[in-house]
């Protein structure tokens, strides 16, 4: 039987940070450009405004995301990713090829788009 290698530190805290829920997602979206906070909070449905400001934060203590304050009436908030985030580009693309393959797309919901 082989002899498992450990597992390298970076290699885990790399993981540990993109694999976090929804971290992943955001870094997706920023690699089309910086957007504002509702922005992304509209292209990322279900998740909470306090997961989003959490996983935000998360991501710009690590160097990944940098959120700039634009100067207008009223202040806005933009959010976009840093040479070190861009870098992530090919491993998400990677990973996005890899769940087309093996991930199967999820049931239709039930009762369809219909609002009330």
């Amino acid at each position: 039987m082989p002899h498992a290698s450990p597992l390298c530190p970076r290699y885990h805290q790399a993981v540990e940070l993109i694999g976090r829920r929804w971290a992943g997602a955001i870094v997706r979206i920023l690699l089309n450009g910086p957007v504002r906070y509702n922005e992304l909070r509209a292209g990322i449905p279900d998740i909470s405004d306090r997961m989003l400001a959490e996983r935000l934060k998360e991501l710009e203590s690590a160097g990944v995301v940098v959120r700039t304050v634009l100067p207008e009436a009223p202040i806005g908030v933009q959010y976009g990713l840093t040479e070190k985030g861009k870098a992530l580009e090919a491993p998400v693309a990677a990973i996005g090829k890899w769940a087309e393959k093996w991930i199967p797309a999820p049931a239709p919901k039930a009762g369809g788009n219909r609002r009330r």
